[in-house]
């Protein structure tokens, strides 16, 4: 599921891309949250905070923060890790739900150098979400990157946090963990090794394409050069429309494509549902304090005629009291049955042995 990478000198501008790779459509839209913004861990609420930067998200089912960027050109990337291991948080621990991790860092960091050392001083845990009905449970890492260029990966193995921080690390996609990844990279031709340049939808081959292309760009004079060079890496790795994988969310389709211009404060966004370019310019959009959340539809108004396209800074929209309240109840039952947890997955272990034991009678 996914591929991020970062350009960080793309004369004189910092250039991110990501693929969005699932297997179903998450309903994407985007948002603009303001300063201001009060929140909470969504986990054992022992951290709750006032957001410092406003920032814009696209988010899946209008629930959980997956991409975003804040107005210092701070930029957050969430994928799938198959390996991920969160192990089990105390309730002395700082925690941050999986729905809220992401935008924790959008709300308070202008820099990857502040976020390492927060996440490492912190020592903060993962909460997982759950979901009851049996579905995949989310296994996620995390790429941050400024526009300065900084860049690092955040990933859990063993319980334990792994931060991997330098701005050479430009490439993140999924299995395996990121310090395998950097391994396997080496045996390609270009990038230290002789082996020729993949081209499977592997997350391994993806990382070496994307790794390959970005490394091989020719300086752009433009921004829209740049951005479309970006364009052109993340669309190389990419991965087709195909009937799923069983259990393999990270071998699925790009859903949606996003390339951000992190110096000069651009977010743009394609579905490949919907392929219609847009774009969102921070300087046109008010981040105060007391301003509203506002929601952009891209589910109803981004369609291939007669929907939007280009430049929306400006159509962005209220989502009401009624809104707000469906998606704060939302999350809110989300992290609710992720802390229940083991009482639900008790219920299913319950209702399974139940259900064989009536086949079994009806024999």
């Amino acid at each position: 599921m996914c591929t991020r990478v970062l350009w960080p000198d793309a004369n004189g501008t910092v250039i991110v891309g990501r693929n969005m790779d699932f297997h179903m459509d998450l309903l994407t839209n985007l948002w603009k949250m303001p300063r201001g913004v009060e929140r909470k861990d969504g986990a054992n609420n022992k951290l709750v905070w006032k957001a410092k930067y406003g920032s814009v998200i696209a988010t899946a089912f209008d629930l959980i923060a997956t991409d975003g960027m804040n107005e210092e050109g701070f930029a957050g990337h969430i994928l799938w890790l198959a390996e991920s291991d969160y192990g089990q948080p105390k309730e002395s621990d700082v925690q941050l739900s999986q729905a809220v991790w992401l935008q924790y860092y959008l709300d308070n960091f202008a820099t990857v150098a502040e976020a390492v050392e927060w996440t490492n001083s912190a020592d903060v845990k993962v909460s997982q979400l759950f979901d009851p009905t049996g579905h995949l449970v989310p296994t996620l890492h995390l790429a941050i990157n400024d526009a300065s260029g900084d860049s690092a990966i955040i990933e859990y193995v063993g319980g334990e946090v792994q931060v991997y921080h330098n701005r050479d690390y430009k490439v993140m996609t999924n299995s395996p963990t990121f310090d395998k990844q950097l391994e396997l990279v080496k045996q390609i031709e270009g990038l230290g090794g002789d082996k020729p340049l993949p081209g499977s939808t592997l997350a391994a081959d993806r990382f070496a394409r994307a790794s390959y292309y970005v490394e091989h760009q020719v300086q752009p004079q433009t921004q829209l050069q740049a951005m479309a060079a970006m364009f052109s890496i993340i669309r190389n790795a990419a991965q087709p429309f195909r009937t799923p994988e069983p259990g393999k969310p990270d071998a699925s389709q790009t859903i949606w494509q996003v390339v951000a211009d992190l110096t000069n404060k651009r977010y743009a966004f394609e579905s490949t549902t919907r392929p219609n370019i847009i774009w969102v310019d921070f300087e046109k959009l008010s981040f105060t304090e007391g301003s509203k959340i506002l929601k952009l539809d891209l589910i109803g108004e981004l369609a291939l005629e007669g929907g939007l396209s280009g430049d929306v800074s400006h159509k962005f929209s209220d989502a009401g009291e009624l809104g707000m309240g469906l998606v704060s109840t939302g999350i809110e039952a989300l992290e609710f049955v992720a802390r229940k947890k083991d009482e639900f997955a008790e219920i299913a272990k319950l209702l399974k042995s139940l259900g064989q034991g009536t086949a079994q009678g009806t024999k």
